[in-house]
């Protein structure tokens, strides 16, 4: 059922669907309008607004950059070549393939959302040089363990919540995340999607004739300059330099640090460079890793201007106001699930999401009694859902993967269609 099914549906993407780039000026040019017929900004107010916001996320693109580099460097090491190997050589059908990739990714995606969308990509190539599987849906399912991420331990709506201080303390005191991270409700979903995930990946398998089989080439084998002279092909030059940063992170975590882009980023960098061993050779892997960065690079910028149009048009305040309309307290944390996966089409960031929606939430949740752990959950999970449909997120994923958005978004619309269905079911009933 499932293959009739995702067969048209990848045809119609395939066929449709524009690049990325493409597609957040379209997302521009539809809110510019939205923002200019609800009267609330002028043109030239709506204007300043976009091109003071390209700036926006600077400082996020050259963390995802790094991220997505340093992992690259690490994942080209001989070591974790040897690793990734030996886990799909594992591996011997298709399915297992699918499901063990989904999985890995799931759980990597809980423990820090960089670092899941790093490793899910690079297993599924690793993979994919092993088994004969479909290789779009290799990818899809290492992205759809990046859905959980807002539910784990670097979810950004649940750990702002349990910080003191936090911009919205006065109203809800500060959550911790035994509520919230911790409950019943959110660790059933999680429980659910680690279930069922991998079992309709595994379902969304084409007929093997269907099947597009792809054997990504080898990480580029680099040369081995250890006979050459100079500073730049010295060992020592590396593995001093990776000794200091893994002491400044030894001392990190000990002191209570956790998982975030920059802890991951300069763990991945670090290990890359002892591993690489001489700087040359590092330097060498540096030139072929950093031309997936080039997505990230032209697009963030105008993601940043789309988001600053939907805060200061009132957009996204006027759609999670609207939402709050048609609730009470039982159903305010399904509609919060909802209107957030629609805010974040326009706004794919967590943390940005929840200064826009999250006080207009809280005030409803406050006025309707409704649970408000529960609701800061609700949007936090309507965050996390829609990046499956949201190209920003896959970016890094398809840069490594060497696929374009629309060779995987037909097999994860209907993965976003079972993760909504849990989610919306566990926030209503349970």
């Amino acid at each position: 059922m499932l293959n009739v099914l995702i067969k048209p549906l990848n045809a119609l993407v395939e066929r449709y669907l524009p690049d990325p780039f493409v597609l957040v000026l379209l997302l521009t040019a539809l809110v510019m309008v939205a923002a200019l017929l609800l009267g609330h900004v002028g043109p030239a107010q709506l204007l300043l607004a976009w091109g003071d916001g390209l700036a926006g996320l600077l400082s996020f693109s050259m963390q995802m950059m790094l991220v997505l580099t340093s992992g690259y460097l690490l994942a080209c090491t001989q070591p974790v070549r040897r690793a990734l190997d030996a886990l799909a050589s594992r591996l011997q059908s298709a399915g297992s393939a699918v499901v063990t990739v989904t999985l890995v990714a799931m759980l990597a995606s809980y423990l820090n959302w960089g670092f899941g969308l790093v490793v899910g990509a690079f297993l599924a190539k690793a993979v994919a040089r092993r088994v004969a599987v479909d290789y779009r849906l290799l990818v899809a399912s290492a992205y759809s363990g990046f859905v959980i991420w807002h539910g784990g331990l670097s979810g950004s709506v649940p750990l702002t919540i349990a910080t003191a201080g936090h911009f919205t303390a006065d109203k809800i005191g500060v959550i911790g995340t035994e509520q919230t991270l911790f409950a019943s409700f959110n660790l059933l979903i999680i429980g659910l999607l680690l279930l069922l995930l991998p079992l309709l990946n595994y379902l969304l398998l084409p007929k093997a004739a269907e099947q597009v089989l792809v054997t990504p080439p080898p990480e580029p084998e680099l040369d081995d300059d250890s006979e050459q002279r100079g500073l730049d092909h010295q060992r020592w030059v590396n593995l001093a330099a990776a000794l200091l940063g893994l002491g400044y992170l030894t001392l990190y975590f000990y002191q209570g640090g956790g998982l975030n882009l920059n802890s991951i980023s300069w763990l991945f960098l670090f290990t890359a460079m002892a591993l690489h061993g001489t700087p040359a050779r590092l330097l060498a892997a540096l030139q072929q890793g950093i031309q997936g960065c080039s997505g990230i690079l032209l697009q963030f910028p105008f993601y940043a201007g789309l988001m600053a149009l939907m805060v200061q048009s009132g957009l996204a305040a006027h759609i999670a106001e609207s939402v709050v309309r048609w609730s009470d307290a039982q159903s305010l944390p399904l509609w919060a699930f909802l209107s957030a996966g629609l805010i974040n089409i326009f706004i794919p960031s967590g943390g940005g999401q929840w200064a826009v929606q999250g006080p207009v939430m809280l005030d409803a949740a406050l006025a309707l009694g409704a649970d408000v752990p529960k609701v800061a959950m609700a949007v936090a999970w309507g965050d996390a859902w829609t990046n499956l449909i949201q190209p920003f997120w896959a970016l890094p994923v398809l840069a490594i993967a060497g696929l374009k958005a629309k060779d995987i978004l037909g097999f994860c619309i209907m993965q976003l269609l079972l993760s909504g269905a849990v989610i919306a079911l566990v926030l209503r009933f349970f």
